[in-house]
């Protein structure tokens, strides 16, 4: 498949008072053995101390805290046992961070360390904690360096991988452009690991088909994403307008070819400028763990996309997951793609109950009736706009509110 998309011209213009967040990946930030690569921290500790000297205000997401971990425990490889992984990052955190702690000390540049888990994107007071501290940091001029707090993580916490992490912390700081280095050039046409047809493609549009098509697992043993959960993050902040740029991590002052816009990568390219979310749709956006799932008709997803419309009991089709009134869960189409999450008014038993019926029957199966819609449009937020042109939406349009 050959790529004949055009290089964006117009990337964002990296001026004073600039926020940039930029996620390092394991095989990035380590070297062959799995130790921290003091080399490349030297070289991105440079970068990054030019870029703050210019009036840019830089976070970086680092990886390769489990993997250092491993390396100076001394074991052979990545063990799989959740206690075991968790030690080695409260083990790896530290060289990571005298690493870099070291390296911008050089430079002038004093650091910052945020541990992160998914709670405190869950709950909305730690949410907007952890923003005013990352506010107060930038301003201060402190590198700020974020990781998820894997010593304490478990599954029902854990933001998943890096890479989303990074996205939710662009999108809460309303960064003007999101990095990602890897150990790949870009986004390909193929995975160029197994393919020599793979072409780099170098801008691309958020919404394109193109970019579920070319995802690919990550093909690195300490890494926990490939281009597929890259992808995901750059949809995610290009719910605010922030593009996205996939490059090498390896290639010589990348970060500062990338501001002077004379850089090898792929630009993945918000397509709107909308900044003005509400900061309760920034949080929704932000929250990381939702509830549960709720599966819609094609009318009820052309009320949501298309009109902006609250989501009424009658299009819902299907419920999974427990939750309770007031709850974050996600609208979904029948094949498990998102479509927007908000703040629901009925608990997981008593939509099962209504789910189908008009909203004059909410009273009637439950007794009483809290609200007539199960979302409200105020609290609801669209994650996926590429089934505005599609010709099946509508299909089942008086399901529609109207």
């Amino acid at each position: 498949m050959k790529s004949n998309l055009k290089v964006n011209i117009d990337k964002a213009d990296l001026k004073r008072g600039v926020r940039l967040v930029v996620k390092i990946g394991t095989s990035v930030i380590t070297n062959n053995k799995n130790a921290v690569c003091e080399k490349m921290i030297s070289a991105l500790a440079s970068q990054i101390a030019t870029l703050q000297k210019e009036g840019l205000k830089v976070i970086i997401v680092s990886s390769g805290a489990i993997a250092a971990g491993v390396h100076r425990m001394g074991w052979k490889q990545k063990p799989k046992k959740i206690s075991h992984l968790q030690a080695a990052a409260a083990v790896g955190q530290v060289s990571l961070v005298e690493a870099y702690e070291k390296e911008f000390k050089k430079n002038g540049l004093t650091t910052a360390q945020v541990l992160i888990t998914g709670e405190d994107f869950s709950s909305r007071k730690r949410y907007l904690n952890s923003r005013a501290t990352f506010e107060t940091l930038l301003n201060e001029n402190i590198l700020v360096i974020v990781n998820e707090n894997d010593t304490v993580s478990t599954d029902e916490i854990k933001v998943g991988d890096n890479d989303t992490l990074a996205a939710s912390i662009a999108t809460a700081i309303q960064a003007d452009l999101f990095v990602i280095l890897t150990d790949q050039k870009g986004l390909f046409t193929e995975n160029p690991v197994s393919s020599s047809r793979a072409d780099l493609i170098r801008s691309i549009d958020v919404d394109d088909d193109i970019l579920s098509k070319v995802a690919s697992k990550s093909h690195s043993e300490f890494g926990t994403g490939g281009m597929k959960t890259k992808i995901k993050a750059a949809r995610m902040v290009a719910r605010l307008g922030i593009d996205t740029i996939i490059a090498s991590g390896f290639e010589i002052d990348i970060l500062l070819k990338i501001k002077s816009k004379n850089f090898v990568g792929t630009t993945i390219l918000s397509g709107k400028k909308n900044k003005s979310i509400s900061a309760r749709k920034q949080w929704m956006l932000n929250h990381i763990k939702a509830k549960g799932k709720l599966y819609l008709d094609s009318g009820a997803i052309n009320a949501l996309v298309q009109y902006n419309k609250s989501l009424l009991p009658i299009g819902i089709v299907k419920i999974d997951g427990r939750f309770d009134r007031g709850d974050l869960v996600v609208c979904m189409t029948d094949e498990g793609v998102e479509v927007a999450r908000g703040l629901i008014n009925y608990s997981s038993l008593e939509a099962e109950k209504i789910s189908g019926l008009a909203s004059g029957q909410i009273e009637k199966a439950l007794g009483y009736m809290e609200e007539p819609e199960v979302i409200h449009k105020d609290n609801l937020i669209l994650i996926s706009s590429s089934f505005e042109d599609s010709n099946t939406i509508g299909a089942n349009s008086s399901k529609a509110e109207q």
